[in-house]
């Protein structure tokens, strides 16, 4: 029931977008106290909307967050429904808003803000919020979705304390088994992969924002990748700057790719890549992230480039690269576009088929003259170390943790 997740407040004066967004004002806000840990919960919403303008949900499609934190993907892909299909039917109008979304979030209190902002864009009922109190990676839930958008949890917090709907609580699993896994790991954020991949039905989307790690780690990461490119259509990689996040030292991507059908050949043709981290500098005070920074991306990703009719529906299979080894002026090609395509024999073939891949000069490496500002750089290091010294903390909370098992 909604009344045991939130308390009860008289909205009914203001229209659901003018609540929704003074709400997701006060999220905002309340995210940029890092030191309560409220950032972790909460994805920028340029990015957010990015995503879902790529992604493009439409009506009759459920959609998914398993990591739903305050639920911003969910809300923001209802509203893109709602504003690019304005003649909706009764039934589309039923199904956006008691039947679309689902998510699951671990954290109890987190729950209850999710389910007030769903409630606030429309999303549910008194009697009826789309949310589960719930370790999303402990099982397959057997619900299958048209599109997936999330932003998993970064690091590895095995103390984390779930408390359930009956007030049981439980803690995280290190390492998850599960038979629809194609390989075992602690690794949260490839765990999160695989479990997004069977979320999917045959042909759906995902977009899922992952740390650089996803890309380039050995062992089960090399698994997991390589099963990727072949049963799914990994089609385009969004590389992003640091500085986005409230989380200290992040360095992540956003990896979009469709479930398919078994195939004894791969599903992945071609890898698209955009670089929106090389020489690129945001802050979250003093330059953050907006959605026109993303405009670029978001045209190229739906191949509406220079030329292409208005009218004429995005196709991502009619993509042309901005990157070239060689200046063409006619084509609006060169050495320094970000968008560049790699095939999937390029892909295998590199070391532990790793997707980490750049191929811009970085200008602050090659000339003083153009190196950041100081403060950008001393808040780099400051990003760094913190990140560093938060997984020794993680590391030591394990051993600890063992070490207590073992006299107990």
């Amino acid at each position: 029931m909604i009344v045991d997740l939130i308390n009860e407040e008289d909205w009914s004066s203001l229209g659901a977008d003018v609540k929704g967004d003074a709400y997701e004002g006060l999220l905002e806000k309340n995210a940029q106290d890092t030191k309560s840990g409220a950032g972790q919960y909460f994805t920028p919403r340029p990015l957010i909307q990015a995503m879902v303008d790529a992604i493009a949900p439409r009506p009759g499609e459920s959609v998914c967050d398993p990591a739903c934190g305050t639920g911003g993907f969910l809300f923001t892909a209802h509203n893109a429904i709602t504003s690019n299909y304005p003649n909706l039917t009764r039934d589309e109008k039923r199904h956006l808003k008691e039947g679309a979304f689902r998510g699951w979030e671990l954290v109890q209190g987190t729950a209850r803000v999710c389910a007030m902002n769903l409630l606030l864009h429309g999303i549910g009922s008194a009697t009826s919020v789309p949310i589960q109190v719930a370790d999303a990676l402990a099982a397959d839930p057997g619900e299958r979705f048209d599109v997936v958008l999330a932003n998993p949890p970064f690091g590895k917090k095995s103390s984390t304390q779930i408390e359930g709907a009956d007030g049981r609580r439980s803690t995280e699993k290190d390492v998850i088994e599960r038979d629809d896994f194609w390989a075992t790991t602690s690794n949260k954020q490839l765990n999160f992969v695989q479990h997004i991949k069977t979320l999917l039905k045959p042909h759906g989307r995902a977009a899922v924002v992952v740390p650089d790690n996803v890309l380039f780690e050995g062992g089960a990461g090399e698994t997991i990748r390589r099963k990727l490119l072949h049963e799914c259509e990994v089609h385009t990689l969004l590389r992003l700057p640091t500085g986005l996040f409230y989380a200290q030292g992040v360095k992540a991507n956003v990896l979009f790719f469709d479930k398919k059908p078994a195939s004894k050949t791969a599903w992945t043709g071609k890898l698209w890549i955009y670089d929106l981290r090389t020489n690129q500098h945001f802050t979250l005070k003093t330059r953050p992230l907006k959605r026109s920074d993303l405009d670029e991306f978001v045209c190229l990703y739906q191949a509406r480039h220079a030329g292409t009719p208005a009218d004429r529906p995005a196709n991502r299979h009619d993509r042309a690269a901005t990157w070239s080894e060689q200046e063409d002026a006619a084509k609006g090609t060169g050495p320094d576009g970000r968008w560049r395509v790699y095939a999937y024999d390029e892909l295998i073939a590199r070391d532990k088929a790793s997707l980490d891949i750049f191929w811009l000069k970085d200008d602050s490496l090659a000339d003083s003259d153009n190196l950041p500002p100081p403060e950008v750089i001393a808040q780099e290091i400051v990003d760094d170390l913190e990140a560093a010294l938060e997984q020794f903390r993680l590391i030591a909370g394990d051993l600890n943790g063992n070490a207590m098992e073992a006299t107990t």
